[in-house]
């Protein structure tokens, strides 16, 4: 066998995708699993949206497009951002990537040297430190607790700052936590890291599945802020493969680039179906969607507390729910186990998403049915019993 790269020994496993594994061999055996789990939308792409994709293929629009994207899409795309955001961007500004994953591929190639080390709050995203490993950099993940929203700050950025460090990652609204960084915080931290030379990843690919304040997109504060989005989450396309970043004008030669070496371009006939999902009549269907996610989180967080699973922070976004289970045991993993496997219920524990709270957490998605999550409700009761 050949040697296998570093690399490979350095990046970080995912085991909500090994959780997911061995709830589909329960299923096979015959299993009822609920699954808590992996971060999927239960609804899929809007009829219209299907209609689209079949009227694309039909005209034969399955070729190779600017590695960009089409430029209907670039800008829908940007319009998108205009009037549900508030932010004005220009639709060149706007390349379109094989979801968000191929959107931080590309900025990491762009903007990471090897050595580089970018600043990311404990907890996060576990695949968003890969695509940093991949480029030749550090992911150096802070411990940022609930009085802070499980958010990295503009303290964090002052202490944590170094010599090596190059900028860094973030989410609003976050996985795993479901949390928002509140606006100003969110401007002291840009602003902190911009003193410093450094650069701003926001990805917001939960953005429009908010459930207090309407959310305005990290643009708004800062023009030259990286963003990183997707119709996997909101628009409910998770197979699609399809996603976009907005960079400065500055940067898109050389993302434009690196995409047609790496990418090509993003799957085409997704591209061309992707513009119904901005027709008033679509945008009302993800919006009953969304109120349908708002009715489940609210639905769970009393029923959490109730069977003594703390929720330290209320999420007001995405769909999911980052509990304390500390009242019932000390560690998630063991816990994780024993609810797939005598509860019938699939959840992922903390390690997934960092270390510092990693034996006292689990996430739990509830981008399941509302019955579904009543039952799951039932059982772990059951099981805490």
């Amino acid at each position: 066998m050949p040697a296998l790269a570093k690399r490979t020994e350095q990046v970080m496993p995912f085991y909500a995708v090994e959780l997911f594994k061995q709830a589909n061999a329960l299923n096979a055996q015959g299993r009822d699993v609920i699954s808590l789990g992996i971060g999927e939308p239960d609804f899929t792409a809007p009829a219209q949206v299907l209609e689209t994709l079949d009227r694309a293929a039909r005209a034969g629009l399955s070729g190779y497009t600017p590695p960009a994207g089409i430029a209907p899409l670039r800008d829908a795309i940007a319009h998108y951002y205009s009037q549900q955001f508030g932010a004005t961007v220009d639709p060149h500004r706007v390349v379109v990537t094989s979801g968000a994953s191929g959107a931080l591929l590309l900025l990491s190639m762009a903007l990471i040297n090897p050595g580089d080390e970018i600043l990311m709050p404990d907890p996060s995203y576990p695949a968003n430190q890969n695509f940093i490993t991949g480029a030749g950099g550090i992911p150096r993940l802070i411990p940022c607790g609930a009085q802070q929203r499980f958010q990295l700050s503009a303290a964090d950025v002052r202490k944590h700052w170094g010599p090596a460090t190059r900028g860094v990652l973030i989410a609003s609204p976050s996985n795993p936590t479901g949390t928002t960084i509140a606006r100003a915080d969110l401007q002291a931290l840009i602003t902190e890291v911009r003193q410093r030379g450094g650069f701003v990843i926001m990805d917001e690919i939960y953005l429009g599945l908010y459930y207090e304040q309407a959310p305005q997109s990290a643009l708004t504060l800062d023009e030259d802020v990286i963003i990183v989005n997707s119709f996997s989450k909101y628009f409910h396309m998770t197979g699609w493969r399809l996603g976009w970043l907005i960079a400065p004008a500055s940067m898109v030669p050389a993302v434009e680039k690196l995409a047609a070496s790496l990418a090509i371009c993003a799957p085409s006939l997704a591209q061309h179906a992707a513009l119904a999902c901005f027709e008033p009549d679509v945008m009302r269907i993800y919006e009953n969607r969304r109120l349908s996610f708002k009715q489940r989180r609210d639905y769970l967080l009393p029923e959490f507390e109730r069977l003594g699973l703390h929720v330290p922070v209320v999420p007001d976004g995405a769909f999911y729910i980052y509990a304390d289970i500390s009242a019932h045991s000390q560690d998630s993993d063991d816990f994780s186990h024993r609810l797939l496997h005598e509860a019938g219920v699939a959840a992922v524990p903390g390690r997934d998403f960092g270390a510092a709270w990693a034996r006292q957490t689990m996430r739990f998605s509830y981008a399941t049915g509302l019955d579904r999550l009543q039952e799951a409700i039932a059982r772990i009761e059951r099981f805490l019993e």
